[in-house]
């Protein structure tokens, strides 16, 4: 998720408003909306606090849990082995205890990447969707652009200072929320359902998408 924060450093939908489709169905912008060049976002909140940000987090957090859960239980099984098999070494030949000891090293082994990867898996939902959702909402964020006759959004976290009436963060999640809703029906990039298979549950930056213009 590093790549997170400089993926829309200066989301530069320059002349986005010439290059992109209008959405047929989102309504005129109100007469009385800011007329600004520029506008700014916060990306976080523009994805965690629309209905896809929300989402997708329910489903990390249920993946999570689910996958906590599975690392307590096999923890257990495994305590409860190397338990036995250490009350058992005082009765058995050291070679064999050897073999024994080693063997159950290797599975625990094994275990822990095999988790760590199930967790990482997790991670990689979450950033696909986020992918996904600022692939999907362009359009509906250029039309809001459209609306304040601005030519640029910037991230806010890349800005000095500015007034907080160029801050479009809340209309635009107003309007992804109202023309995309949850997103359930946008197509993610593979890595996610495969990541939600590995963590044995279902689970939204992907980074934001890079620098983009109009065309």
């Amino acid at each position: 998720m590093g790549g997170v924060r400089s993926g829309l450093t200066a989301l530069a939908l320059v002349a986005a408003a010439a290059g992109m489709p209008a959405a047929e169905e989102a309504p005129p912008p109100a007469a009385a909306s800011l007329q600004t060049p520029i506008l700014t976002i916060d990306q976080d909140r523009l994805f965690g606090e629309t209905l896809w940000g929300k989402r997708v987090a329910r489903r990390v957090e249920a993946g999570s849990a689910a996958l906590a859960a599975e690392n307590r239980r096999i923890e257990a099984e495994l305590t409860a082995e190397e338990k036995a098999l250490t009350d058992k070494r005082p009765t058995m030949p050291a070679e064999e205890f050897r073999k024994l000891a080693d063997d159950f090293d290797a599975r625990v082994t094994e275990f822990r990447q095999t988790q760590d990867g199930k967790a990482r898996s997790i991670g990689r939902i979450h950033d696909a969707e986020r992918q996904a959702f600022f692939a999907a909402a362009l359009p509906v964020m250029a039309e809001v652009l459209r609306g304040h006759g601005a030519v640029a959004v910037l991230d806010s976290r890349a800005i000095f200072l500015s007034a907080d009436a160029i801050d479009a963060t809340e209309e635009m999640i107003a309007r992804i929320d109202a023309e995309i809703g949850e997103g359930k029906d946008v197509e993610v990039p593979a890595e996610a359902e495969d990541a939600g298979g590995a963590a044995g549950s279902p689970g939204d930056a992907a980074p934001a998408p890079e620098t983009q213009s109009g065309n």
